[in-house]
């Protein structure tokens, strides 16, 4: 009889997107077929200590984590000190995808597209920063937490008298804000899986409902009139150069297992890159999934991979524990 692979399933922690994260962990605890794991849940707000006594019977991490504490690279490096293999991304390529200052000076750094910027920090010269960074960018333009996810904290300003409010509420889930510049167009996510060798899953084309101006967080969870279309309704070579781009992004953030980018196709500008994630969605509704099933494969035959690619970069990459 083969040994049953020993699974620890963690989701929940403490991030403004703490239940998109225990909805996808019971997802996942019910796709995950019971005859090939054992599975043990873990919720990093209560269950560290059970995780770290527990680490030597684990086989490998499953994380269904998003936003602080959780995409960031501090889970992963907790991970890295038991030696518990995790599926995605280490501490290094989590780090830099979450903080999106950091993400777009990678962008530009490998010649990849992405709008047009400014980063502001708490305490700084405030008022003479915002009203610079308005003449530059132009409106409307995007405010958003640099270290955030589900689009918490983010708002669409069409012009300087919503600025100043809109950069104070991104203040409230970080220290430090983006500034970014917006313009409409076609918005896709291309999907990426693998370790060394790279695979593109097909785009989902993003459709918010009418009165939606952006994929926001109401957007991605609570209005059931967004639309996810798969594959997307782009040209084959448009298709073509996003998918290329979703990999030189996965590569030029150190990312590793699986990663999915955020772009916008339009006319002003072509395809440029908004942002990566490192740990996507996984109910069966999320973006990910979704390009799985588009490829042919299940949401548990996704799961079955992505643990599968974790467990053979742990193979040829091993860790020793601390200790």
């Amino acid at each position: 009889m083969t040994k049953k692979i020993r699974i620890a399933l963690i989701s929940g922690g403490i991030s403004t997107e703490r239940e998109v994260s225990l909805k996808g962990g019971d997802e996942a605890a019910k796709a995950l077929d019971p005859g090939r794991y054992e599975v043990r849940r873990y919720d990093p707000k209560t269950d560290v200590p059970r995780l770290v006594a527990e680490a030597g019977g684990i086989d490998a991490a499953l994380l269904i984590l998003h936003g602080p504490y959780g995409e960031d690279g501090r889970i992963q490096g907790l991970l890295d000190l038991l030696g518990i293999p995790y599926q995605g991304s280490g501490v290094l390529g989590s780090a830099v995808a979450m903080d999106k200052e950091a993400a777009k000076l990678l962008y530009r750094s490998h010649g990849i597209p992405t709008p047009d910027f400014v980063c502001l920090c708490r305490g700084g010269d405030g008022r003479g920063r915002l009203s610079e960074a308005g003449k530059r960018l132009g409106f409307p333009l995007v405010v958003k937490p640099v270290a955030g996810g589900s689009s918490v904290g983010t708002s669409l300003v069409d012009d300087s008298r919503g600025l100043e409010k809109a950069v104070e509420l991104a203040f409230e889930s970080d220290c430090r804000v983006l500034l970014e510049e917006y313009f409409t167009g076609v918005e896709i996510t291309g999907p990426v899986m693998g370790n060394e060798r790279l695979e593109t899953l097909p785009l989902v084309e993003i459709v918010p409902a009418d009165g939606s101006r952006f994929f926001d967080y109401e957007a991605k969870y609570k209005d059931a009139r967004t639309r996810e279309i798969c594959p997307a309704r782009v040209s084959e070579e448009t298709a073509k150069r996003a998918g290329e781009l979703a990999v030189a992004a996965h590569r030029a953030l150190y990312c590793r297992g699986y990663s999915r980018t955020d772009m916008i196709v339009s006319e002003k500008k072509g395809i440029t890159v908004l942002e990566t994630n490192t740990i996507p969605g996984m109910t069966p509704q999320s973006l990910l999934p979704k390009a799985a099933a588009a490829a042919g494969m299940s949401f548990s035959a996704l799961l079955d991979r992505l643990i599968a690619l974790c467990l053979e970069d742990a193979r040829k990459h091993p860790r020793p524990a601390a200790g």
